[in-house]
């Protein structure tokens, strides 16, 4: 079974009890409209659970990898959410085997740096085959960071190095 996963170390903010087990999951179509459907789903969802903390980056994630599904695989698309432990998990699993990878393109490159965004402001990411086809999935603390949380400027700096 082919995978690939990236996971970075942060701890949680002191005072924090882990979350409780809490799940959410929708079939989105395969319109273009379903990537603002998915933001809509999460943003709506972590408020109800709430991790307002996680709301903007959570959903520029998800429509990364909705906007990805929607582009690189054929059929319905999933969005799942699942809170446990001090961790919020974010899965789009869509009908294609191919598993992703992360490429490095130009500063003037218009697409190709969906999968470097979740690299760089997700906990760990990784991608699972399933019988339907891949699951792509990221995971954020879901509470506030003791640490600073990495600077998005700080990657764009990054990605700079890297194509230069």
């Amino acid at each position: 079974m082919n995978s690939v996963t990236r996971t970075s170390s942060y701890t949680t903010a002191a005072g924090h009890s882990p979350a409780t087990r809490r799940t959410a999951s929708w079939w989105l179509s395969s319109e273009l409209g379903s990537v603002r459907t998915a933001r809509r789903l999460t943003r709506d969802k972590l408020t109800d659970w709430g991790f307002d903390e996680q709301i903007e980056v959570a959903e520029l994630l998800v429509s990364e990898l909705v906007a990805n599904a929607l582009d690189h695989a054929h059929g319905h698309v999933r969005l799942g959410l699942s809170a446990e432990n001090g961790l919020l998990r974010c899965e789009v699993e869509d009908e294609s085997p191919q598993l992703p990878t992360m490429r490095t393109v130009g500063l003037d490159a218009e697409r190709g740096r969906g999968l470097f965004l979740v690299e760089t402001l997700s906990r760990s990411w990784g991608g699972t085959p399933t019988p339907r086809g891949k699951a792509i999935w990221f995971e954020l603390p879901a509470f506030a960071e003791a640490e600073a949380d990495p600077d998005p400027l700080d990657a764009l700096d990054a990605f700079a190095s890297l194509a230069a």
